[in-house]
Formats: C-alpha cells, structure tokens, sequence
C-alpha cells in the first residue's frame, strides 16, 4: 500500500489521480490509497486576508503527515514547495511536466486591454509583470480556485485575469477566452505546472516506485529553477520569476527579480550541459545578487 497525501481542493485532487493513475501503470498490482488533508493554506485563503507566504502554507500539514509516517508521498504543485525542505525530507521524483505559461483571460494581449482595465491576480510576480509593461492597469488581488477566479471575472468584479495554464488544463476547463502569455514576454514563477512528489529520505522502497514515474527533462528544468530560488534567497513573497526549458542534452534558463512595482528590473539567461543544471541555477543568481537583486530583494 502506498499513501499519497494531497490537499482537498478540485486541482489537488486531479494532480493526485494522475500520480495514481501513473503508478499503477508502472507498477500492475500496486494498491495506492489518496489521502486528503486540509493544510493551513486552505484555511487562510478562506478568510479574510492573505498571510504573507500562503504558498508556503500549502504543504505544511502534508509533510508533517510524512514526517510522522501517516502518508508516503506528497503531492504538491511544485511551484508551492518551498526551496528549502524539511530535514529528512526529499523529492523523490518530478512526473511530466505540464505547460508551464500563464494565460490571460479577458484579452488576446496585453497591449490590447482598455486604459485602466482591472486585472485580477494575487501574485505578486504577476503584479510587477504587468506593471512594467502596462503601469495604467488596475492589478485586482483576487483569490480562491480556479473556478472562483473565473466566476469572478464572468461576474464582473475584474475586466481580466492572469491564471496558470497547468490549472485549466489539469481541470479540463477549455476557456476560450484565455491566451497563452509566452513565457519569452511573461515569466512564469519556479516550477510552475510541474509537481513534486515529496517522501521521506530514508524511505528506499517509496523512491523507488517513484522513479518509474519520474520525467528526466522536467526533473533537470524544475532543478535548475529551483537551484536559482535556493541561491537567490527569495520566497513566496518576492516578485521572481524563472523558466527552464531542456533540449538536446542541454538545459537553458532565464530568471529575473523585480520589485513590486515592476519598476526596477533585473534579468538574467544562460545555458549548460543538462548534467549542470543546479550550478546553472546558481550562477544566473549569483549574476543578478551582483546586478543589485539583493536590494530589490530587501527592499
């Protein structure tokens, strides 16, 4: 028996049933058994205002439920996971990556929104994106799933939205209204549509089952991503930004920091062997710590 740990919501539950579904492929006779756990992010994101690190608050009931033996593996959205793990914890394998670009809802570009529009998004990454290109929108925080957002923006409380492409697509919400931002023109955050599936160090047997389900090249780009967010020294709160992509044995990145503004503007792109993706990481952040990302950083 293997217990996968996820939360409850609608995409949480389609992200599992894949992680099922793969593993059961892989591993014919393999009994795999879902548990769902409402984390402190589900909590906060109810209430009134948003804590500084919601995303961070996602995972954390599900790996103290590793921790404490009660489930497995955790099912995460990778962008979630925080870059530094828990002692004794690990990521034991990264499954097929799914698109990794935001899309905007409401307009075929964002040149192409009214003067003023109001845009919902509660990221601040997105916020500063969109601020440097189009200082006149009216960046709306909103929250809640994905069907929320999009019931917002029907309802008019918005004139647009910036959603995660992976999300529509995991739920098989085909909205015609949504475009594709290219992550050349719109950076999309470390790992996004891509999701980690979190054990315990010294569980041999479970990272074993997990690596017939690992991806190599989505396992190389959310490596040198992640390597970037560890040495860059941001968090949920920092308007970052970094997407790797993998071809013909090379990995290739581009990162960026900004301030919540969007005003102030750092950027860095580079290329290595894909054996070389987490020192490509850290050699984009160091790049930008020279540039004077720290500042914005602290700032």
């Amino acid at each position: 028996m293997l217990r996968l740990g996820t939360r409850g919501s609608a995409l949480a539950r389609a992200q599992a049933a894949l992680v099922h579904d793969a593993l059961v492929h892989r591993h014919p006779g393999l009994r795999v058994e879902t548990v769902y756990i409402r984390t402190s992010g589900d909590r906060a994101e109810r209430g009134p205002e948003a804590p500084a690190g919601l995303k961070g608050l996602f995972v954390k009931e599900i790996e103290e439920a590793l921790l404490g033996g009660e489930i497995d593996v955790g099912v995460h959205s990778m962008k979630d996971l925080p870059a530094r793990l828990p002692a004794g914890l690990v990521v034991g394998a990264v499954p097929a990556r799914a698109a990794a670009h935001d899309v905007l809802i409401g307009a075929a570009r964002l040149r192409e929104l009214p003067p003023g529009a109001r845009v919902g998004t509660a990221s601040v990454r997105r916020r500063a994106q969109l601020l440097a290109r189009r200082p006149d929108l009216a960046v709306t925080p909103i929250r809640g799933n994905v069907d929320t957002r999009l019931r917002r923006w029907r309802e008019g409380a918005v004139d647009a939205l910036v959603l995660a492409a992976a999300g529509l697509e995991r739920l098989g919400i085909a909205e015609p209204a949504a475009h594709a931002l290219a992550p050349a023109e719109f950076l999309p955050p470390v790992g996004q549509g891509a999701l980690a599936l979190e054990c315990r160090a010294d569980a041999a047997a479970t990272r074993a089952l997990l690596t017939a389900v690992e991806d190599p090249a989505a396992a190389t780009a959310v490596a040198a991503e992640r390597a970037f967010l560890l040495a860059i020294g941001g968090d949920c709160n920092t308007p970052l930004a970094a997407h790797a992509t993998v071809a013909d044995g090379r990995v290739a990145l581009r990162a960026l920091v900004t301030d919540q503004a969007g005003r102030r503007w750092l950027e860095e792109a580079g290329s290595a062997p894909a054996a070389d993706a987490e020192a490509l990481g850290r050699a984009l952040a160091e790049g930008l710590l020279v540039a004077g990302a720290r500042e914005i950083l602290d700032g």
